[in-house]
């Protein structure tokens, strides 16, 4: 899926007045069978089923917070048919609405910026329920997973479900990943994609719990391996391609060490730095081509590499400093090309200076447990996106080598030490 972007001066984004804030509406019924209409030939070249767990508890017309994993675009398609003909609004990231705001509205989308604290979020969850008496999708990960594993869920998540007191259902997909991961930007495979739907919380479960009690559940619900699954289920992935994009994840050679020198063609991994190669064999398992292997398992190696950024951090040797090029998101007509810069990341935070010095934005460490990137992002490229709830700014790195998940790792590790550090001193 594109999205449009044009030129502008960051003068004249900057002076653009902020949208003014939308309501979530109920979605008509002609809306919400088109949305189920468009989904049919996606999920018949899938072979979709679904099996439902205990959903009989569920009253036909109560509202319930649906919470679902997200790994591809396909995970829409799958909650629009299985949902269907239940009123829900969906939370969708804010630049899902450029281009399109008035569908999106009219398909029941509330937009939020994605790891930023965003007050109007909650109210419009609790209009949504309350008011129109409808169901809440979300994607309490808010971004695709890099490695087919589960991303971190935010600790607001149990309040939340406090404060909106209805039933919890928890979707849980399988296969979507492996159609089409993102580090493969996107491309199709043929795989069999199906999901489940549990009911996982009642209200009065809810209402006995504490926060912590209702996030430690959440974790486990959220707690997958979709490369693991691919083994144990016999899912073949026959692709001549599945192994491409695949150094954006993997982008540290185990055995010397180079960072950024990995490339992916095909169904091999490899180390230019080196010359160490790995194949991707159609079940997921990694197998070196010469001598001993470090990892035969995707996610092994990607936690590796969250350990490597981990101990960085610690010692004091962790600096990101690249150029990049900028685009800014103001309202929902357009992304907003203007111009370059310099994005630095340490353990004290993000910082964004360039468009000719008039661009100068910081942001704090502690400021959000993960980071908003992507790869391939709408097709333009990969991308390490900061902000707050005023503005995003979307930095697209201009020099060689994978940054981005990298970024992301060292970002999530950044908000643990700083907690634990926070911790340590309340003691």
């Amino acid at each position: 899926m594109k999205l449009k972007t044009i030129p502008k001066s960051y003068d004249e984004v900057a002076a653009m007045p902020k949208p003014k804030h939308r309501k979530p509406i109920r979605p008509n019924m002609f809306f919400r069978t088109l949305l189920r209409a468009v989904s049919i030939p996606d999920l018949a070249a899938t072979d979709f089923t679904c099996t439902k767990i205990g959903m009989e508890r569920l009253g036909k017309k109560e509202p319930c917070l649906y919470l679902m994993n997200h790994c591809s675009f396909i995970d829409l398609e799958i909650a629009a048919t299985i949902l269907y003909p239940r009123p829900f609004n969906i939370i969708c990231t804010s630049d899902g609405f450029v281009g399109k705001d008035w569908l999106m509205h009219a398909i029941g989308c509330i937009p939020t910026n994605k790891f930023t604290s965003d007050l109007h979020l909650l109210r419009d969850m609790t209009h949504a329920v309350k008011k129109l008496g409808n169901s809440v999708l979300m994607y309490p990960e808010a971004s695709y997973s890099f490695d087919g594993t589960s991303t971190p869920l935010p600790e607001t998540l149990g309040g939340c479900l406090k404060l909106l007191g209805i039933p919890v259902v928890m979707i849980r997909t399988f296969g979507s990943f492996s159609r089409n991961p993102l580090y493969n930007n996107l491309k199709r495979r043929k795989v069999k994609v199906s999901a489940e739907m549990e009911y996982i919380l009642s209200p009065e479960e809810i209402q006995e719990k504490t926060p912590e009690e209702l996030n430690a559940i959440l974790k486990q619900n959220f707690t997958f391996d979709y490369w693991s699954w691919q083994r144990e289920n016999g899912v073949k992935i026959t692709e001549d391609f599945r192994a491409e994009g695949l150094n954006r994840v993997l982008y540290k050679c185990p055995h010397c060490q180079a960072e950024g020198k990995m490339s992916a063609a095909g169904i091999s991994v490899t180390c230019e730095a080196c010359g160490k190669t790995y194949e991707l064999t159609e079940d997921g398992t990694l197998e070196a081509k010469d001598g001993e292997g470090a990892f035969t398992h995707v996610p092994d190696w990607y936690a590796w590499e969250r350990e490597c950024v981990r101990n960085e951090i610690l010692e004091g040797k962790y600096h990101l400093q690249i150029p990049v090029d900028i685009c800014m998101l103001m309202d929902t007509k357009h992304v907003y090309r203007v111009g370059e810069g310099e994005l630095t990341h340490t353990k004290e935070g993000f910082r964004l200076v360039g468009c000719e010095g008039k661009l100068d934005y910081t942001q704090k460490a502690i400021s959000s447990y993960s980071l908003y990137s992507d790869f391939y992002w709408y097709e333009i490229g990969d991308v390490i996106c900061i902000g707050d709830s005023k503005m995003l700014y979307y930095c697209f790195p201009k020099c060689e080598g994978d940054f981005v998940a990298k970024t992301r790792l060292a970002a999530e590790e950044i908000y643990k030490i700083a907690k634990e550090e926070k911790g340590k001193k309340k003691r």
